[in-house]
């Protein structure tokens, strides 16, 4: 499956933001869909991930107060609703993907997921 994430842009602090990431080449309903961000010289963190089979999300604590996981089911997308945002959301955020696994775990690792986009800038302003 190809990824391709977009929605990226440059917003005030305080705004909000909707990413979207799409597949190609077949559909999410066997796969976890994760969004990641990595801020310059820093390593990529997770933010929030969706289980398309059970519909469970899981998120980093403290970011889950503001942003949002969804998906829809009818164009294959997932989206990473973004509010409140500050200049530290400021990074190049990337969705990855994965086959759920009857392990019954919620990766967060960059290196739990097999699939991955190219990223999409967003830059909040102060």
């Amino acid at each position: 499956v190809q990824l391709q994430a977009s929605g990226g842009g440059l917003v005030q602090a305080g705004g909000s933001l909707r990413l979207s990431c799409t597949a190609s080449g077949g559909t999410f309903n066997a796969y976890d869909t994760a969004w990641f961000r990595q801020a310059p010289g820093k390593e990529r963190q997770f933010v929030a991930a969706f289980r398309w089979r059970s519909t469970a999300d899981w998120y980093t604590d403290s970011l889950r107060d503001r942003f949002t996981i969804s998906r829809d089911k009818a164009t294959n997308t997932v989206y990473l609703q973004m509010t409140s945002l500050k200049p530290e959301d400021t990074a190049v955020y990337f969705c990855g993907a994965r086959l759920t696994d009857s392990s019954g775990r919620y990766p967060t690792k960059p290196n739990n997921y097999d699939y991955w986009g190219r990223g999409t800038l967003v830059t909040v302003s102060s």
